[in-house]
């Protein structure tokens, strides 16, 4: 292989559909770290619900970017951008191929292209925001953000409370759409990008997403989810997986139709996901099974062509 500018290999896909096997598998090939780009894994006190990778997998490559913080700490995407973009530099000092992998689009595009910019905004009105999430529901943070920036309602994951409330935070804090700040030209990155993506069948997907999640059950996600309960209005545990059960320990579903609902939002999640990858026409896709011979020769030969 010819010597040629530092490049970033991304893998993307939706969630369960293997792309922490192949991460590790081009890491140990290309000699290169692991950046995680999944926005759950990143805090210590979460574990089993966000589908952390085993000890042998973290032993099989390094990783950057797993549970290294608290669930009491403010991170966001715009730290994570900061964070990755400074680690890569480093990085890319050892080896000038480096593998970035997660589902969290929006963190991938903020390393990728970057982010706009958004104004500082007070802190207490997401507060304000979260205790109305959590006494009133989505839909009247969905009714809210309709009336005050219609084009992103229109275009924003509705049922996302993290989306909504980030959107309406800058609406009010600022007293501008959000959409306003939207788009505007980014600082460009000093390394070449590859973006190799995985897909399977709906029914495929949905079968993983099924087991993965009563894999999570057998493994104690209960137990997990019971020791996280009392701090559930923290804004990193709005997360499928733990919310469900929440209302689980609140006496509001039953234990098995927590664990339906699980499956059924991290399937919608999945879809989601699938949503936001295929918008990126760059992107290389691959049937989750492809031999990894075969995707090694394509990036080779992409790497080759910058």
């Amino acid at each position: 292989m010819q010597n040629h500018k530092n490049t970033l290999i991304t893998i993307v896909g939706p969630t369960a559909i293997g792309k922490t096997a192949l991460s590790i598998q081009l890491a140990n090939y290309f000699n290169a770290d692991i950046i995680s780009c999944d926005s759950r894994q990143f805090f210590k006190e979460m574990t089993i619900g966000t589908a952390v990778p085993e000890t042998d997998e973290l032993a099989a490559a390094k990783h950057h970017f797993i549970q290294n913080r608290s669930i009491f700490e403010d991170y966001n995407v715009g730290s994570f951008e900061r964070d990755a973009l400074q680690k890569l530099d480093t990085l890319f000092k050892e080896s000038p191929i480096q593998v970035m992998v997660g589902g969290s689009g929006l963190y991938i595009d903020a390393v990728l292209k970057g982010l706009d910019y958004f104004p500082e905004i007070d802190p207490k009105i997401r507060e304000n925001l979260t205790i109305q999430l959590h006494e009133r529901g989505i839909e009247t943070l969905q009714e809210k953000l309709k009336e005050l920036d219609i084009e992103t309602y229109n275009t924003i994951a509705i049922d996302n409370p993290h989306r909504i409330m980030r959107a309406l935070e800058i609406c009010i804090g600022s007293n501008m759409p959000y959409s306003t700040f939207k788009n505007k030209p980014k600082a460009p990155r000093n390394f070449n990008s590859i973006k190799i993506g995985l897909h399977a069948d709906r029914e495929i997907i949905y079968n993983r997403i099924n087991q993965r999640v009563d894999r999570m059950m057998a493994n104690g996600l209960l137990e997990e989810a019971k020791e996280l309960h009392p701090n559930k209005k923290l804004n990193a545990l709005q997360t499928v997986g733990y919310r469900e059960l929440f209302s689980f320990f609140d006496g509001d579903i039953t234990k098995d139709f927590a664990i339906s609902e699980i499956k059924k939002n991290t399937r919608r999640f999945a879809k989601r996901q699938t949503t936001w990858f295929k918008k990126d026409e760059e992107t290389l896709w691959f049937d989750y099974q492809t031999n990894i011979n075969e995707i090694i020769l394509k990036i080779s030969d992409e790497i080759n062509a910058f």
